[in-house]
């Protein structure tokens, strides 16, 4: 009964931590709630309850900055994505996970490397390139999880910044688990105690989105980039050191 309880106050706790931080920097979340997922439920059942918790979190980001989403980069993104968000899911039932996170765990490491050398920030991509964005980082998010910080600096070095970056990423990120849900259905992994708990843990991912927001509005842009870069360190070892 106590294990019961330290287990719902640990996975209550993470949802709300994770949501907040993904509130502010945007991404982060999976970082957080994924390995306490894993722990309690053991990785094929984790990926669709964060997929389902992480839709519930994403979907209030989007309304709490809705006057500031660029619909159009979404319009493109939404383009790319469900194809191979629906191909990535079908294929997650098989993927050799360890080896998929610690390849991501280096890449994360090499974003903020590449970001600092100046060549991220030098290049915005098109907006037509939200297709390709969407694609390559939907099908990755459907066998990892969670990408969001692979696809952060595709967004800021779009021009989006504070509440224009955390929608707009937050809506894409919405189409993208969507589709994701719809090709884990059709494969059995999501499962009604899975899907269950996703749903248990979205009012606390709501509740963190909402004191995310307000911490966000009072945040200086400097400041804002420092807690996307510090969480991409943090992510990158997380995956690179535990798989």
């Amino acid at each position: 009964m106590i294990g019961d309880i330290l287990i719902y106050c640990l996975l209550g706790g993470g949802a709300l931590v994770a949501a907040t931080l993904a509130a502010v920097a945007g991404f982060g979340g999976a970082a957080v709630l994924l390995p306490i997922l894993v722990m309690v439920f053991g990785v094929r059942d984790a990926i669709p309850i964060l997929t389902v918790a992480q839709l519930i979190g994403n979907g209030s980001r989007v309304w709490f900055n809705r006057s500031e989403l660029a619909l159009p980069v979404v319009g493109w993104f939404a383009l790319g994505s469900v194809p191979f968000a629906l191909i990535g899911g079908v294929l997650f039932a098989s993927a050799p996970l360890p080896i998929l996170k610690r390849l991501l765990g280096l890449f994360l490491l090499a974003i903020v490397v590449w970001r600092h050398i100046g060549k991220i920030r030098a290049y915005r991509p098109p907006l037509r390139g939200f297709v390709l964005i969407g694609a390559l980082f939907s099908f990755l998010s459907a066998l990892l999880g969670s990408v969001g910080p692979l696809m952060a600096p595709f967004f800021l070095a779009y021009g989006l910044v504070k509440g224009a970056y955390i929608g707009t990423e937050a809506l894409a990120t919405v189409i993208m688990h969507v589709t994701k849900l719809v090709a884990y259905g059709g494969t059995a992994i999501l499962t009604l105690n899975n899907t269950g708990v996703g749903l248990a843990l979205g009012p606390i991912m709501v509740f963190g989105s909402f004191v995310g927001k307000q911490i966000l509005d009072r945040l200086p842009e400097r400041l804002f980039i420092f807690i996307i870069e510090a969480t991409l360190i943090l992510a990158g070892l997380g995956f690179l050191i535990y798989g």
